[in-house]
C-alpha cells in the first residue's frame, strides 16, 4: 500500500512539470458506448500538455455515465516528449427491467415496473417506459439525451398518465379521491462542468380529481379538472468519487417550480426542495449514506397540499400517502455493509432510520414540532447486486414505526433507496 502511495505521488509531481505532449488518445474496453462519445465528452485532447489532474477529471466524469462502471488510465511513453494516453473503461449492461413495489400493515399494496435503455446507440440516452398498479393503472415513458447537441447541452422529454387513490385530508375526516394527472414535460440540459448541472423546462398537465368515499365539505368540490402550467428550474451539484457500488462525497439537488393554474379551486403555487447526500467509505465494507430534504410551498390551506408522507418517496414502512403538508423536512440514514461480494455479485446489509415532520396546509413553522406530525421509522434491509449491470440493485426494506399511530411495513425496489 505505501509503495502505490509513493509511485502515485511520483506521479502525480512529474506529471505536474510534465511538458510532454499527448500524441495519440486510446480507449479500450468500451463494446456498446462510442469511442466518440467518451473522446468527446473528455477534456483531454491531442497536442495538450499531459496534465494529471485532466485525467483525473476524465475519469470520474466516465466512471458518472450510466454505461460505465468503472475507468482508469495509463501513460504510455513513446518519447522524450510525446505520451499515449488510454483510458480503459469497464461497462454496464444497461438494459434493464426496474420495479417498486411496497406494502404496509394496512394491507395496501402498489408497485411499478418497468424497462429502461440506458445507453442508447451507443451515446448514453436514456429511453424507458413503466406501467403502476396502485389500485388504478398508469404509464409513462420518457427519454433523455444529456448530449444531444453538444458535450455540454442535451434535452430530455417525458411523458406519463397517473392515476391514483389520494387521501384528502378535510377537517371533518379523510376523503378518498381518483386523482390522474396527464403530462408531458420538456426540459432543456447543461452541463456547466463535471460536478454542476442545470435543467430547465416546461410542464403541460391536466388534474382531475373524482370523490369516492369519505368525509365531505361543501367547501371542497367532489369533482375537479384542472389545466396546470408548470416552470421548473432543477441544480445539480455533485462531488462524488465512485468504485463500484461503493461511494464517497457529497451532492446536492435543488429543484424550484412554479405552477399556474386555470381554476381558483387550486390556485397557483410555487414550490422548492432541495435533497442534500452525504456518503462516507467505512472501512473495505461499508458505506454509510444519508440524505436530508428540506421543502418549501405557498402555504394555502388546501386539502391537495404538495408534500406527501410517503412509503416510496421518504418514509420505508410508513404506507402510501398517509399525510399532507406545505413544507417538509425528512431524514434518511443508513449503513450499507458488504456481506458477500463474488466477482459480479454482491449482498449487502441495511441498517436504517427514516424520520420526518411536515407543516400543516395553512400552519406554520412551529407544526414540525407537533407530535402528530413527527414520524420515525427505524429498520433493516437487505440488497443484491450486480457488479456490472446499472442500477441492477435489487432492494428489500422493513420499516417499523415508533411514533404515536404508527405503521409497519416491507418496501422493495430496484436501486437504492437513495
Amino acid at each position: 500500500m505505501i509503495k502505490k502511495v509513493v509511485l502515485l505521488l511520483l506521479f502525480l509531481a512529474q506529471s505536474l512539470g510534465s511538458q510532454e505532449l499527448v500524441s495519440e488518445f486510446e480507449i479500450k474496453g468500451n463494446r456498446t458506448t462510442k469511442t466518440t462519445l467518451v473522446k468527446r465528452i473528455s477534456q483531454l485532447k491531442l497536442g495538450q500538455r499531459l496534465d494529471s489532474t485532466v485525467l483525473h477529471q476524465d475519469i470520474n466524469r466516465l466512471k458518472q455515465l450510466p454505461s460505465i462502471t468503472h475507468a482508469f488510465f495509463k501513460v504510455v511513453p513513446l518519447s522524450n516528449s510525446e505520451v499515449k494516453v488510454i483510458y480503459d473503461v469497464e461497462e454496464n449492461f444497461t438494459i434493464i427491467p426496474f420495479a417498486n413495489i411496497y406494502t404496509s400493515s394496512n394491507d395496501e399494496f402498489a408497485f411499478r415496473v418497468g424497462l429502461q435503455e440506458f445507453n442508447f446507440l451507443g451515446e448514453n440516452i436514456t429511453l424507458g417506459a413503466f406501467y403502476q398498479y396502485d389500485i388504478f393503472n398508469s404509464y409513462g415513458l420518457n427519454i433523455r439525451a444529456p448530449f444531444l447537441f453538444s458535450k455540454k447541452v442535451g434535452l430530455a422529454l417525458n411523458y406519463q398518465d397517473l392515476t391514483t387513490q389520494e387521501p384528502v385530508f378535510l377537517e371533518n375526516g379523510t376523503a378518498d379521491y381518483k386523482y390522474n394527472n396527464h403530462a408531458i414535460e420538456l426540459l432543456g440540459l447543461y452541463q456547466i462542468n463535471n460536478k454542476n448541472q442545470l435543467e430547465l423546462g416546461f410542464n403541460i398537465f391536466i388534474e382531475d380529481y373524482q370523490y369516492l368515499f369519505g368525509a365531505t365539505n361543501p367547501n371542497v368540490p367532489q369533482e375537479l379538472k384542472v389545466d396546470k402550467f408548470l416552470l421548473k428550474l432543477l441544480y445539480n451539484y455533485q462531488k462524488i468519487d465512485y468504485y463500484y457500488y461503493f461511494l464517497d462525497g457529497f451532492k446536492s439537488n435543488l429543484n424550484l417550480q412554479m405552477v399556474t393554474s386555470s381554476s381558483e379551486q387550486l390556485p397557483d403555487f410555487w414550490i422548492g426542495f432541495n435533497d442534500f447526500a452525504f456518503y462516507k467509505r467505512v472501512g473495505q465494507k461499508g458505506n454509510w449514506a444519508t440524505r436530508l430534504r428540506f421543502g418549501l410551498a405557498s402555504n394555502f390551506n388546501t386539502p391537495f397540499a404538495p408534500f406527501a408522507v410517503d412509503n416510496n418517496l421518504n418514509i420505508r414502512g410508513v404506507g402510501n400517502i398517509i399525510d399532507r403538508g406545505t413544507a417538509a423536512i425528512v431524514l434518511n440514514t443508513e449503513y450499507r455493509h458488504t456481506l458477500i461480494e463474488k466477482d459480479w455479485f454482491v449482498m449487502q446489509s441495511n441498517i436504517f432510520i427514516d424520520g420526518g415532520s411536515w407543516r400543516n396546509p395553512g400552519g406554520d413553522l412551529g407544526d414540525f414540532t407537533e407530535k402528530q406530525n413527527l414520524r420515525i421509522y427505524p429498520g433493516i434491509g437487505i440488497r443484491f447486486m450486480h457488479k456490472r449491470i446499472f442500477n441492477a440493485i435489487f432492494r428489500i426494506d422493513y420499516g417499523y414505526g415508533v411514533t404515536s399511530n404508527s405503521t409497519k411495513g416491507f418496501v422493495f425496489g430496484i436501486g437504492q433507496y437513495f
